[in-house]
């Protein structure tokens, strides 16, 4: 079952079980997939490389978004938000523990030969690629930074 279809029967089940909440959040992932199927340049078709990365871009929409609410005292919102964004990342592979993030990035670095911060940027243009989808970034560039430091 692609990720697609399976949306489209939770937003079935969803309706059916009167799941307002949930149901929006559902629908805004079918709405990106939608999106990212028929932007320009685009096959008809979403990997699951892309679907992975669209889910952390809307994950993180919804967390910047709390965390402004928050600031202006609009809990009800933020909260909103934060609901979504969690339904969102039920559709994430787990993340990578810190052990695991260290090594990989460990390995990267003896390839590459980096030796000190000034080639982070070897490091970082490798690391992202593998890593898409299974490690975020700011966590990669801070893992690198400490393993090079």
């Amino acid at each position: 079952m692609t990720p697609e279809e399976r949306i489209n029967e939770l937003i079935k089940e969803a309706m059916k079980s009167k799941q307002r909440e949930r149901l929006e959040a559902l629908r805004a992932i079918k709405s990106a997939i939608l999106l990212e199927k028929t932007k320009e340049g685009a096959t008809g078709e979403i990997s699951e490389e892309q679907f992975i990365k669209m889910l952390q871009k809307l994950v993180k929409q919804r967390r910047d978004s709390a965390q402004i609410y928050r600031q202006q005292n609009r809990s009800d919102l933020a909260e909103k938000e934060e609901f979504e964004a969690n339904i969102i990342k039920e559709f994430l592979p787990a993340p990578m523990s810190n052990e695991e993030l260290q090594e990989i990035i460990g390995q990267i670095i003896r390839e590459v030969g980096a030796q000190s911060v000034k080639d982070m940027g070897k490091v970082m243009g490798k690391a992202t690629s593998i890593l898409a989808g299974k490690a975020d970034n700011k966590a990669i560039a801070d893992t690198v930074k400490k393993l090079l430091s």
